[in-house]
């Protein structure tokens, strides 16, 4: 079953939508879905474009790949691996991630998923969802994270992260 849960933070207020998921087990498991989920990539450039074309499609501007939010993203899809569990506080509460990272900015959001094998499933399934088309939707966004992890010990075996936000603030303001 594929799953994904969205995070949206708006005007620095933050509402958490989504529950845990799957844990990890430590059954063996099936090499046919090994296979599967070693072969899932991350192609970040990939899923930018896709994302920035969506996002032109309804009059809105293209984002920019930002090195500290995908630093956040894979740390959250790494604890969901690591953990089998599809949650925004696997890897600690939003806000705090957010702080611990250093990022400043007055709107962020999270969006994961779990069980997609390709980034082009991971985008659509956002896209499907209400609360995540949202976060791929917000006009304040300009920039973007992503991140994959694997763990075949999980019903899941693949778990996707997107951390979003808007332009750095500047201190003082």
């Amino acid at each position: 079953m594929r799953r994904a849960l969205s995070f949206l933070a708006l005007a620095g207020a933050l509402a958490l939508a989504g529950c845990g998921g799957d844990e990890a087990s430590n059954a063996p498991p099936d090499v046919r879905i090994v296979r599967r989920i070693e072969a899932v990539r991350l192609d970040a450039r990939a899923m930018l474009a896709s994302l920035n074309a969506y996002r032109a499609s309804h009059g809105l501007g293209a984002l920019a790949l930002d090195a500290s939010l995908a630093v956040l993203a894979q740390r959250q899809a790494d604890a969901m691996a690591a953990s089998g569990q599809l949650s925004h506080d696997v890897a600690g509460s939003f806000p705090r991630r957010l702080g611990e990272a250093g990022i400043e900015t007055t709107e962020a959001g999270e969006n994961l998923g779990a069980g997609y094998y390709s980034g082009d499933e991971a985008m659509a399934g956002w896209r499907g969802s209400p609360e995540h088309n949202a976060n791929l939707l917000k006009p304040g966004f300009t920039r973007l994270g992503l991140a994959l992890a694997k763990n075949p010990r999980t019903g899941y075996g693949v778990f996707w992260a997107m951390e979003l936000a808007g332009p750095e603030r500047v201190a003082g303001r």
